[in-house]
This record gives C-alpha cells, structure tokens and sequence, in this order.
C-alpha cells in the first residue's frame, strides 16, 4: 500500500496504516504538520496519535462503517502539543486505512471546494512526472500506425480514429505541462458546447470494453459560450467515465438554457445548464461529503481525481458542478455563465 507518488507534493496532511491500524505511511505534509519525523511516526498506532479523545480508536474497532468524519481532532505524539484538524479516516479497500487531515488554522471551517484547488494541483503534479513517459510511447505508436494507414490507403473510419488518439494524446500532453510548468490560464474564446459533447461521446464510443447506451437531449438554441474547450472536454470526459465506471447501461448528456440563474454570488441573465444522466449504482453514502476532493474514490483501482479536477474546470469557467444521487439515477450538473464577463444584465448578489 504505496501513496507516494500522489501525497508527496500535496500541502494536505495524509496518513495511512494497515488493516491493525499501524502507520504505514507519511507524507511530508503530516510530519511537518505534527513538527515530528517520518520515522518516528513510522509504525505507530494511527489511533495512538489521537491525544485528546478516542473517536478513531473506536471507529477503528467497529467494523460496520468505512468512512468516519472528524471534527476538531486533536492529533500528536505523546507529551507532544496537540494539533487540530478536521478531516476524514477511511477504510482502503483490500484492508488497511487512509486519515485526511485539514489543519483548522488552514481550513477554519472545511469547505472541500475551497481546498480543492491547492490540493488537486499539488496531486496533480505528482502524477505528471509518472505519466511523461507512457504518453511519449502512445504518441510514437500513433504516428507510426498513421504513417503505415497512408501507406495502405486505408479506410477513412481508421484514419479518423488515429487522429482521435493522436489529439487526445496532445491535450493530455498539455495538460502536463501546464501542471509541471504552471502557465497562465488560456484566453477563453467562443466555443459550441454541443462540439465539446460530440467529442466526448466520440471518445466514449471508442472507449472499448463497455456495454453503454448513449443518448443527446440538446437543446438547438444554446448560444456560444467562451471558454476553454479542451478543459470542458476534460471535464464532462470525466464525469461520463465516471457513469459508466459506475455500472451505467443509459447515459444522457443534455443541454438546456438557464435564465436569472445565480451563480455563486452572482445572478446571470443566461447560463448553460450540461447534465449527465446515468443510470448506475449510485455515490456511495459514504463518499458523499467529500466527493470532489482529490485521492477520494469509490473504486479500489480508482485515482480519486476524476471528479476533483472536474470542479477546477466548472471553476475556471465561473461555474458550479453538483449532483443528486441515488441508486439507478444520478445526474451531474454543470452549469456555465454564458459569457465570462460582468454585464448589464449580470447583478452581483449582496
């Protein structure tokens, strides 16, 4: 049970132990938090560090429930001052437990979209040094399949289809370097959201593997909208992988215009409201509190960040993402102003 690669450069306190409850792991974040070793945390009973009460003591020895939330947990070494955080302790699936801990001076009242954005970049970058070298391979074996398709003059569906891989490739190529090489953000220019939908559901198409039926409810008379179309293609990819990873037989993606919306604090004459409808098991009750933040995920081999970098771009654009859930229906919402800019008819919300 390894987590460096992802918790190494996170600014959010993060431990894990073993199904006994004995401290496995660090990041540096904890240690510095707590102002003691790596090693002397080292195979330490995670509910020993709990110097002021015995909730994780007691969650740990029950096991009917897999996520406990902590509130003002007192947390250190023995004879050592107490640190205070809020958080969450949360059982791994094949054995073994993940404690999250947003310090209260950082976090004075947690709000997991308020720590988002630091936690996701940091997490992000983590995993952008492992995935340079796998992208470069992909991108050779792409030009090498397109060089060979000219060659036989092959169909136009196979041609099509490598420079869908090839284009992915190269988006995902930026990606990196925007988390490697932070850049400022790209100007945001006129875009269709119905173009930024059809590719996502291209690339869902040829995804492979799945047994899903995919459906358009769009609504003609949307407007453009200025943005980021590679991001909100990023975005909306996620969430629907997130639908069919979830065990969905019916996807919807669904467009419609929304008139007076608020937005956060500010109430806009347009917006565009995107929904993904699906109808899979569902967010688990446990998860549901802390959903969008980075390394949270339902599935043992998921990374947790799906999700959490969907909310950066709905954030990038000045929009929300939300969702209602329960088994057999779940639908995420995106909504979008419809320009970026204050106008007239935009009134700021005191």
């Amino acid at each position: 049970m390894r987590f460096e690669p992802t918790t190494d450069a996170l600014s959010t306190p993060v431990a894990w132990a073993d199904a006994d409850g004995l401290v496995l792991g660090v990041n540096p974040a904890f240690a510095r938090w707590l102002g003691v070793s790596t090693r002397r945390l080292m195979g330490q009973p995670l509910a020993a560090l709990e110097i002021e009460g015995d909730a994780m003591a007691r969650f740990l020895d029950n096991t009917d429930r897999d996520v406990l939330r902590l509130h003002r947990l007192a947390l250190g070494m023995p004879g050592e001052s107490p640190r205070f955080a809020e958080g969450w302790l949360s059982r791994l699936d094949g054995g073994g437990w993940l404690l999250e801990a947003h310090p209260v001076d950082e976090f004075p009242a947690l709000d997991p979209t308020q720590a988002l954005p630091n936690a996701l970049s940091a997490a992000l970058k983590g995993l952008a040094h492992e995935l340079r070298n796998p992208l470069a391979g992909l991108k050779g074996a792409a030009q090498l399949l397109a060089r060979r398709a000219v060659q036989r003059e092959d169909n136009d569906d196979e041609r099509e289809l490598i420079s869908l891989i090839e284009s992915e490739i190269n988006r995902l190529n930026n990606l990196l370097e925007q988390l490697l090489s932070p850049a400022p953000q790209r100007p945001h220019a006129p875009l269709n959201i119905h173009a930024v939908l059809e590719r996502v559901l291209r690339l869902a198409e040829n995804e492979g593997g799945w047994s899903v039926r995919l459906q358009r409810d769009y609504d003609p008379s949307l407007p453009e909208l200025d943005g980021d179309a590679d991001r909100l293609t990023q975005a909306v990819w996620n969430l629907v992988r997130n639908a069919i990873q979830a065990g969905a037989a019916n996807i919807i993606l669904r467009t419609r215009v929304e008139h007076g919306s608020r937005i956060h604090d500010h109430l806009h004459a347009m917006a565009l409201r995107v929904e993904i409808v699906d109808d899979g098991r569902g967010v688990p009750e446990e998860l549901a509190e802390h959903l969008f933040l980075p390394l949270v995920s339902g599935r043992a081999e998921g990374s947790g960040l799906g999700l959490a970098l969907a909310q950066q771009v709905a954030r990038e654009h000045r929009g929300t993402l939300a969702y209602r859930s329960r088994p057999g229906h779940t639908v995420f919402t995106l909504m979008l102003p419809q320009s970026l800019h204050d106008t007239d008819e935009d009134r700021h919300v005191h």
